[in-house]
């Protein structure tokens, strides 16, 4: 890493030195994968983004949540998988330490935002279901953006004491980051100060996640209970069926968090957390277009539309 000396005995970090390989050493094998994975992710999202935008039949509550989804994915992976690209082509695979801090307040800002927006579809079905003759007047417009707005504001809220503080500490040493991406952990640890401070970082990081997992559960729990007692067998299919995407998607989600979040930091290996850092940053945002487009009749039938409409627009300009 870059250093700037402050006395004999200490010097101050300035910039960061990333965990990947030179292309001569297989960096190029790593490359050409991830490009096409960020290149899926960022198409497939900006489809359905745009495809629940134009198609007038998937103007409900539970499409647009999936539709904010899908564009604060496309924000979520920009804020890690281009510098990783970068990193694998450079000799220099360094960071600043402000970009390093930048890169940990969007990445974690947008992370829980999404988890926010994920508490928002599982009340959005719990209402629903739960509460059918009522759902059209208690969800509205209005309501699917107040619910998006407050979930950006908490996402980008929650993140700033913490930035803030690590922006106060002193970091010193000559250890790379132990990651791939700037995040808490592999940072904090650098830091010139006792690492406790990790441990309080990771309680913090647990109680953000298990609010959201509590509350999406909770709803999930009632939900089964009221489908299990629908008499008709055709009826508990279809309810299933609406809850199938946003479960999907909940578990792949914080199932990739708990697995990179909720355990002990100062116990856990470098292999480890770079191994569940790439689940966490790349597979996870990887799966989740399959998961909206693949699993999801209607969204397969607006595709159709959009793509045949386009289709037809051609062949009249002919």
């Amino acid at each position: 890493m870059t250093r700037l000396m402050i006395s004999e005995n200490q010097t101050m970090v300035t910039e960061f030195f990333s965990m990947f390989p030179d292309l001569h050493e297989g960096g190029l094998l790593f490359f050409i994968p991830l490009l096409f994975i960020y290149g899926f992710i960022i198409t497939g999202n900006l489809m359905i983004f745009i495809v629940i935008r134009l198609d007038i039949a998937l103007h409900i509550p539970m499409y647009f949540f999936i539709s904010v989804l899908s564009f604060l994915e496309i924000w979520y992976t920009t804020t890690t998988i281009p510098k990783m690209l970068s990193n694998l082509l450079s000799e220099q695979k360094n960071i600043s330490l402000a970009g390093c801090l930048l890169q940990m307040y969007f990445f974690h800002s947008l992370g829980i935002t999404e988890g926010c927006v994920l508490t928002a579809m599982a009340i959005d079905r719990y209402i629903a279901i739960c509460n059918p003759l009522r759902y059209p007047t208690i969800m509205t417009p209005k309501l699917c953006i107040q619910l998006t707005a407050g979930s950006c504001f908490c996402g980008f809220l929650l993140v700033l004491p913490e930035i803030t503080w690590i922006v106060t500490l002193p970091f010193c040493g000559s250890n790379p980051t132990q990651q791939i991406f700037c995040d808490f952990t592999p940072v904090l640890r650098l830091a010139c100060t006792d690492t406790s401070l990790v441990v309080i970082v990771d309680a913090i990081h647990a109680v953000e996640i298990l609010a959201s997992f509590l509350v999406i559960t909770l709803s999930y729990i009632w939900i089964i209970v009221v489908i299990l007692r629908m008499p008709s067998v055709e009826g508990r299919h279809k309810a299933f069926s609406t809850c199938a995407t946003h479960l999907a998607v909940f578990l792949l989600f914080f199932g990739s968090v708990a697995v990179m979040y909720l355990r002990f930091s100062a116990i856990y290996s470098v292999f480890w957390d770079t191994e569940n850092a790439v689940t966490f940053v790349v597979l996870a945002s990887f799966l989740n277009p399959l998961i909206y487009s693949l699993r999801n009749k209607d969204m397969k039938d607006a595709i159709e539309r959009l793509f045949c409409s386009q289709k037809r627009a051609g062949g009249a300009r002919r």
